[in-house]
């Protein structure tokens, strides 16, 4: 076998090295979008991230940003880290396949003949590479996320089973399980994803040891799940319960120091372990001792989190959960944050809650109050009324988007059920069948948001553009017309802007008819093929369907999620490589052995991989791209001196984390997202200085907001007046029984829902808040007007630092926070760049924008401060999310140019317009609505040609669409009525724009393809 070894262990280190440089040389420059920005700021600082963390993964990127030359170069150390973990991941992989593939072939260790070396060596190049080209997993490869160094531990554990397996019967082979356990201990601190290798691991164990029988394979098999579970939940949480069991004894019970309890309990169970293994080493308890051993060293691994309680002690400035304790560690790791979801038995999306035993008490939440232990309040689980409860729940969610999209997804046939209303009024409940819930469970779970991903990866991808469901977006296809027309409508003549997506990939079904041939000569390969195919099988359903079952996902998902079965697609990758083997079978009826194995291999590699790379090139090349740090700073660049900026959502805030304390750009301005803002730990820790920013203007002492306290605040207009919002918070801070509702579990209100701030003019020009030309606008007060019944714990805050500011801190709105947080203070917003600004004078909105703009500053801001991250370069690749904020950009310029007008500035508002058509041209983003207010301010600067020319630009694009839309079958046309009458719309406001400045000849056009256009429409609808 040296030859084979030889030539298995060179092509490996070949193949890793291709996978390796195809990612170093696509990966991001700096920080991506999601959840990198965080993950590379919390592994620079030593911070704690989202729940349940990575601290292992934390360690590693740490390791690697020693090697930057400046803290711009942190990120793309910490990315490279992730393709090099990638290219591993694709060498591991080649040698699975190479394992398997010799079981079939070789029936002992004989030495290969040269056909067979080549069928063996081809088959595990053509799986490995279709692999390292596969759409999920080259997406992960270039970024600073979890899932790269995730892919790994599966990949490494999987190959060490087969490693265990060829030395099963030779002294030390144990070795190998006890690596597998330590790296599994390891991988905790990465991601739980890799524990779904287990079953895969159990049963290549208990095909090599014992005799396969039908009772075998079930106790194998509940073995496997068994062994999963007392990992997932009970060496993970169990290990830190019972640590938190201690530390309440000693600490409430016995007086103790905090923290003794969990030093104690650490010294018993090392001291357990070690006379354990000492015990059956002394005895010869092999099986016990390789049991035993087999924890210890899970839990060695698991001690990565002891980093979390470490660093997390040290309050640094992102410490996310404040897991400082063992009951903090306890919550973190279970992510209590996030709320529970039914997976076995539960609620229909439109259960009532039980009226004579609403709620159930869970879990006690323990704080640190002088010395001891004490519950702050109880996790709360609502009761349903059990005629609404059902086996297997998949349509739980309560959201009213969530039932729309249910019933979008599913005709609910349903079953009408009498029940009565909070009132005690009877009303009728349409319950979803079990049909109906399979039915979802099918459709989306499965079908949109599993199998639709396997089919990007080996069949081919639509376009980038996230879909919830329609036949333009997201969706999967094979590049073969007919076949593809019959599930999306015609595919002749697609518009250009989905035609020319660069995320649209086809790959003609071939990676996956590849798959299926490796499926079937795996399992018609004897008795050795048909026990590894259910190893591979069960590596594939455990980390795909499984997943999908687990997840218990609900509609209108904020991104994509193929990332969390990148498992199962590697499985699928093992059977791709297999399907080589199956070609040279085929193929031996026709040519000699050698030159079977070799046209095998060579259409194989052309047919999938090298097509695979060459389609998917594009759009997983991020090099130069430098977006999500550019606008992360741009954001930060929007705002004043020690400013306050209220974000809310993932894109808006870990970009500007990344960017101030990677990079130290703008360290004096505070961060505030409103989402963490609903959190005790997260208003301890504004309360705090980070860096240049002073705390923040909050009042509210840590009892007074502690999670269960004021989480809710009614607001009851009992006084039917305007109250002044320092008293308002002086009674919302209040204990005082009368200033709490009696009939609401003495919860607090604000009596009414009128508030208003007097501005001081004097507090407002020493704080340079407005201009001395802008104050003539002033106001002498601030009015804020709560909508609804409530106000959460966020808004709270707000208003608690408006109340309590005087105006010495800017306070910012990030443009992409939802009106829903505004306070009705929007007509205070003045922007100033990806920011409002809240000041003192009332603006008008005026064309469906927000407040006013202060058009000096956000001039300055956006033709000199502002960096753009490439994004109008030709090369750089603009994903979905990139294009999105593309918009915001567009948005911005128009905005700004409308300012410029209004002050007479025609010069200036044309040279932003013409910036605009720079950064944000059509030939990276389609123009949109927001170009038909361009084409205008255009118009109103006098500069006609260049309107007209927008204007002709988004007709010959919005003609492209409707040319295609009108094409399809009335069936597809009905699934994308918004898409038809959007463009409609635009064209008719393009006429009336071009007929306001004098246009006629443009006006005419427009108008009579408007009505060519709507006749159409009216004849096919």
């Amino acid at each position: 076998m040296k030859k084979y070894n030889l030539y298995n262990n060179i092509t490996g280190w070949l193949v890793f090295i291709v996978a390796a440089t195809t990612y170093l040389l696509t990966m991001e420059p700096t920080a991506s979008y999601w959840d990198c920005p965080e993950f590379i700021t919390t592994a620079y600082r030593m911070e704690i991230g989202h729940p349940p963390g990575a601290p292992f993964f934390m360690l590693i990127q740490r390791f690697f940003s020693l090697f930057a030359s400046s803290p711009s170069h942190v990120a793309i150390m910490m990315n490279a880290w992730s393709a090099l973990a990638s290219g591993l991941t694709i060498l591991f992989l080649f040698w699975t396949i190479s394992h398997l593939a010799r079981k079939i072939i070789l029936k002992n260790d004989e030495e290969p003949t040269t056909a067979q070396l080549i069928s063996i060596i081809g088959a595990s190049v053509v799986g490995a590479l279709a692999y390292t080209f596969s759409d999920t997993f080259w997406f992960s490869a270039v970024e600073a996320e979890v899932y790269a160094t995730s892919s790994l531990f599966t990949a490494l554990v999987f190959w060490a089973i087969l490693k265990w397996e060829n030395e099963a019967d030779s002294p030390g082979a144990t070795r190998w399980l006890i690596f597998i356990a330590y790296m599994i201990g390891l991988s905790i601190g990465v991601h739980l994803l890799n524990l779904l290798a287990i079953p895969a691991i159990v049963f290549v164990y208990y095909f090599r040891k014992y005799k396969v029988t039908k009772p075998g394979l079930a106790i194998a098999f509940t073995v496997a799940i068994v062994l999963l579970a007392f990992i997932m939940y009970g060496v993970i949480p169990g290990v830190v319960t019972v640590a938190s069991w201690f530390e309440l004894l000693f600490v409430n019970s016995f007086g103790a120091p905090y923290n003794t309890g969990v030093i104690v309990y650490a010294v018993l169970l090392i001291s357990a372990v070690i006379w354990g293994l000492r015990y059956t080493i002394k005895k010869k308890k092999i099986l016990a001792n390789t049991i035993l051993l087999a924890f210890t060293v899970i839990v060695i691994g698991y001690s990565s989190y002891a980093i979390v309680v470490i660093r997390s002690s040290a309050n640094p400035p992102m410490d996310q959960n404040n897991p400082d304790n063992v009951f903090g560690l306890l919550g973190y790791l279970n992510r209590d944050q996030y709320g529970d979801r039914p997976l076995i038995y539960g609620q229909y999306y439109d259960a009532p809650i039980d009226r004579q035993d609403p709620y159930t008490q869970g879990k006690p939440h323990y704080v640190e109050d002088h010395g001891k232990y004490i519950i702050s309040n109880y996790k709360q689980h609502a009761n349903y009324d059990s005629r609404f409860e059902t086996f297997f729940p998949r349509m739980y969610s309560s959201d009213p988007q969530h039932i729309s999209d249910y019933k979008s997804w599913v005709h609910i046939t349903g079953t009408k059920i009498r029940t009565t209303d909070q009132n005690g009024n009877p009303k009728i409940i349409v319950k979803p069948t079990f049909a109906d819930n399979l039915a979802f469970f099918f459709r989306y779970q499965v079908g949109w948001m599993y199998w639709r991903y396997f089919m990007w990866n080996f069949s081919g991808r639509q376009n980038d553009i996230q879909g919830h469901g329609d036949i333009l977006r997201g969706n999967w296809i094979t590049g073969i017309k007919f076949l593809d027309a019959a599930r999306l409508g015609n595919q002749d003549n697609i518009p250009k802007v989905y035609a020319n997506n660069k995320g649209r990939n086809t790959y003609f079904m071939l990676p996956f008819l590849l798959g299926l041939l490796g499926i079937f000569f795996q399992i018609t390969s004897g008795k050795r093929g048909k026990r590894d195919f259910w190893v591979v099988f069960l590596l594939f359903f455990m980390t795909g369907i499984a997943i999908t079952i687990y997840l218990n996902q609900t509609p209108h998902q904020p991104r994509e999620r193929d990332y969390a079965f990148a498992g199962s697609f590697y499985a699928f990758a093992i059977w791709i490589g297999l399907g080589v083997l199956g070609l040279v079978d085929i193929l031996k009826k026709f040519t000699p052995p050698v030159l079977g194995s070799i046209l095998a291999t060579v259409i194989s590699l052309f047919a999938v991989p090298v097509l695979m790379a060459s389609q998917n090139w594009d759009d997983h090349d991020r090099s130069n791209r430098y977006t999500a740090r550019d606008f992360g700073a741009d954001y930060l660049e929007s705002c004043a001196p020690n400013a306050i900026l209220f974000t809310n959502g993932d894109n808006d805030t870990f970009p500007l984390w990344y960017a101030q304390e990677v990079e130290g750009i703008r360290t004096d301005v505070r961060v505030c997202n409103l989402s963490y803002l609903q959190t005790d730990w997260y208003v301890d820790q504004m309360r705090q200085k980070a860096y240049k920013s002073d705390p923040l203007p909050i009042n509210f002492t840590h009892d007074q907001y502690l999670e269960g306290t004021r989480d809710i605040i009614y607001v009851i207009n009992q006084l039917k007046r305007p109250v002044n919002l320092k008293e308002a918070m002086d009674f919302v801070r209040s204990d005082d029984p009368r200033t709490k509702l009696r009939q609401a579990d003495n919860s607090s209100y604000i009596p009414t829902n009128d508030l208003f701030y007097p501005v001081d003019s004097a507090d407002v020009m020493k704080n340079h808040v407005i201009t001395p030309v802008q104050a003539k606008n002033m106001v002498k007060q601030l009015n804020i007007k709560l909508k609804g019944h409530y106000i959460t714990k966020d808004e709270l805050m707000i208003l608690d630092m408006i109340a309590n500011n005087a105006w010495k801190r800017p306070m910012y709105f990030a443009i992409t926070v939802g009106s829903d947080k505004y306070l009705g203070l929007q007509n205070h917003f003045m922007s100033e760049g990806f920011a409002y600004r809240v000041v003192p004078i009332n603006f008008k909105s005026e064309n469906g924008q927000i407040g006013g703009v202060d058009a000096d500053t956000m001039y300055n801001n956006m033709m000199h401060k502002f960096k753009w991250g490439n994004m109008n370069d030709p090369n750089v690749y603009l994903d979905e999310n990139n294009t999105r904020m593309a918009m915001n950009v567009r948005n911005n310029f128009v905005r700004l140019a409308d300012a410029l007008l209004a002050k007479g500035r025609k010069d200036s508002a044309i040279t932003v317009l013409d910036k605009c058509a720079e950064i944000v041209p059509n030939s990276k983003v389609e123009y949109n609505y927001f170009n038909l207010l361009m084409a205008e301010d255009y118009f109103k600067a006098g500069a006609n040609d260049k309107a007209k020319a927008v204007m002709n630009t988004m007709l010959s694009n919005y003609e492209d669409e409707l040319n295609y839309f009108f094409s399809l079958q009335p069936k597809f046309q009905k699934t994308i009525q918004d898409d038809i009458q959007r463009p409609l719309f635009i064209i008719r406001e393009m006429a009336r724009t071009a007929d306001k400045y004098g246009e006629k000849d443009l006006a005419k056009t427009l108008s009579d393809k408007f009505t060519s256009y709507v006749q159409v429409y009216s004849s096919t609808n």
